[in-house]
């Protein structure tokens, strides 16, 4: 049986392009499944029936695996019988006829404007990693970049001319993503003097670099916006897509369409991309209940 997760996880890295971590987690959410099948003594995936993943997604509510999590291990089986039938390895998928359960999508955290402007100006542009730091606030915030999309940049991939930046984002798809003037203002001071100095002579591909001129981290991104988060004496919970998250919900505040905000995203379906005009008409409740007369 593992033997066939490690086929299916092979031809997701390799045909489907999908991310390292993605694998991991659908690695993970198929050995929590085979471990249950193992428990009911099914050594193959030909003897499961509907039965017994509906019953594994019982077993997991039971020990009090969040329904995001219910639902993300779900999809991953599904997928993987998909593929066992399309393979030829099973003749019939057990999923086919089992829905995946409907969830509250939870509303993410945003900064305000004026957070986002304090956590700016918190890196010290008189020093090189401040210059550099401020180079990746304000690239996240003007683009609405993933982590791992930011980490990845190249400087091929960014014309700062023209204004524009080119974003590889899951499955290998590519987006192009305008940049702001302050956005430019700040890369151009980076790649002018404070990459220069983490390079230390030697030569990357890569953007933003740590202080041994190696590309940096997602943790040590992580670790960049908590910090000026906290300096900035932001009170809400620091998360890495925070400035993802306020870049969709100013943009659409401020009268984006939602196709293009989905476009910028890199949302493959726009109902991603929908949850954060939510946030929006979240907002005006308060608003209203803060100044209408009969709240």
């Amino acid at each position: 049986m593992k033997e066939l997760i490690d086929t299916f996880l092979s031809y997701l890295s390799v045909e489907r392009g999908l991310s390292r971590n993605t694998i991991i987690s659908y690695r993970e959410d198929l050995n929590h499944y085979i471990t249950f099948l193992a428990k009911l003594r099914i050594d193959t995936f030909s003897k499961t029936t509907k039965n017994e993943i509906v019953d594994f997604m019982l077993n997991q509510k039971e020990k009090g695996i969040s329904a995001n999590s219910v639902a993300r291990r779900l999809a991953a089986i599904k997928m993987f019988y998909r593929f066992l039938v399309r393979e030829r390895i099973l003749k019939s998928d057990p999923t086919s006829l089992i829905d995946s359960p409907k969830l509250w999508k939870k509303i993410p955290e945003t900064l305000s404007l004026n957070e986002v402007d304090a956590l700016l100006a918190q890196p010290n542009i008189k020093d090189p990693q401040g210059v550099r730091d401020r180079a990746i606030l304000e690239t996240f915030y003007a683009t609405g970049m993933r982590a791992s999309e930011v980490v990845n940049l190249k400087t091929d991939n960014v014309n700062l001319e023209i204004g524009f930046l080119r974003c590889i984002g899951k499955g290998n798809k590519e987006r192009v993503i305008p940049l702001g003037k302050k956005a430019i203002g700040s890369l151009k001071r980076y790649l002018e003097a404070g990459r220069k100095h983490m390079l230390k002579n030697k030569q990357s591909e890569f953007i933003f670099l740590n202080r041994s001129g190696k590309k940096i981290s997602r943790q040590s991104l992580w670790k960049i916006i908590k910090r000026y988060a906290k300096e900035a004496k932001i009170k809400k919970p620091i998360r890495p897509h925070i400035l993802r998250h306020s870049f969709a919900t100013h943009l659409l505040e401020r009268g984006a369409d939602l196709r293009s905000v989905q476009e910028m995203l890199g949302h493959a379906n726009i109902s991603t991309t929908q949850i954060y005009t939510h946030i929006s008409k979240d907002r005006l409740k308060t608003i209203h209940r803060m100044f209408h007369p009969r709240p």
